[in-house]
């Protein structure tokens, strides 16, 4: 099983044509992703031919040959696609994304940073008064291993397993996947560490409780903002499956921004020890660092605890 993404989604590459969506494209296929199309309006009605000679849903040996579409609707209409990768230039990522919703899109998985935070206020609240739910922005997006990888996360560092991921963090989320191989993932989600994103830890727990091939929940989270302690109130009110935590930014000075722009401590608020303290609060095991919070992963599994 898997949440938002399967081997059955469609998925089409907003600014597919580019250096960066050529190159993930190409990383997209050889995981195994269904991608039906790339959306450029100068490029329309083209066919970009892919090399992808180890394919894991059998593809491959041949060029894998993609159609260029004008808009995201056309696009929609001509494949079924359901999920969109938008690697489109921060500029242009509201429209792109706002086209996406306005097209009936279930999913749009924006990988583009630099976006500015209106515009992300903008396509986010406008994602979901469309029924388009949004990863992102300025995030690895997503993968559930063995079916498909809608992002740049990479495939080959894990396989597919029992432990669901959410984090803020695009490299946490890698050595987590790959600390914890031989367990393996439902799937892992990277919601991305902006102050403004259109899905929350919550989101992602609420649907891992769901889902029933989902054992145990790893959230990742980092200083800055409340999302860590709002999902510790979730996890207290609604999780009975068992949930694992890492919190990056202890050594990080107060008042600054760290790497992400959602990454800036105010005072006592959103430091990483309040976060800590808010999770186990509710029960959940913190570790101090990503190989202890694997261990712990691995600890929970074994015991059942």
């Amino acid at each position: 099983m898997a949440i938002y993404l399967s081997k059955e989604s469609k998925v089409l590459v907003q600014g597919m044509t580019g250096g960066e969506g050529m190159k993930h494209t190409r990383r997209m296929l050889a995981a195994g992703t269904d991608v039906v199309g790339g959306v450029n309006p100068r490029k329309a009605g083209q066919t970009v031919d892919f090399d992808v000679p180890q394919c894991l849903n059998g593809l491959g040996g041949a060029p894998i040959a993609v159609p260029v579409f004008g808009t995201v609707a056309e696009g929609m209409a001509a494949t079924g696609a359901d999920v969109t990768v938008v690697f489109v230039p921060p500029a242009f990522a509201k429209a792109a994304v706002m086209e996406a919703a306005d097209a009936g899109i279930g999913l749009a998985v924006v990988i583009t940073e630099g976006i500015p935070v209106h515009d992300s206020v903008a396509f986010t609240s406008y994602g979901q008064r469309n029924g388009t739910r949004i990863i992102g922005p300025n995030c690895p997006g997503l993968i559930t291993p063995g079916q498909s990888n809608a992002g740049i996360i990479p495939a080959d560092i894990t396989k597919p397993g029992r432990i669901g991921l959410v984090s803020k963090s695009g490299t946490l989320t890698y050595q987590l996947m790959y600390e914890l191989r031989d367990i393996g993932f439902s799937t892992c989600v990277g919601i991305g560490g902006d102050p403004v994103v259109g899905t929350s830890h919550i989101d992602c727990l609420a649907a891992f409780q769901e889902d029933p091939d989902t054992e145990l929940v790893v959230l990742i989270g980092e200083i800055g903002g409340d999302a860590e302690e709002r999902a510790a109130a979730y996890i207290r009110d609604h999780m009975t499956k068992p949930v694992v935590g890492y919190i990056a930014g202890f050594t990080a000075p107060e008042g600054r921004t760290m790497g992400h722009a959602g990454a800036i401590v105010s005072g006592s608020a959103g430091t990483a020890r309040a976060k800590q303290e808010a999770l186990e609060a509710v029960g959940v095991r913190v570790g101090s660092t990503p190989t202890e919070t694997a261990r712990l992963v691995l600890e929970l599994l074994e015991t059942g605890d």
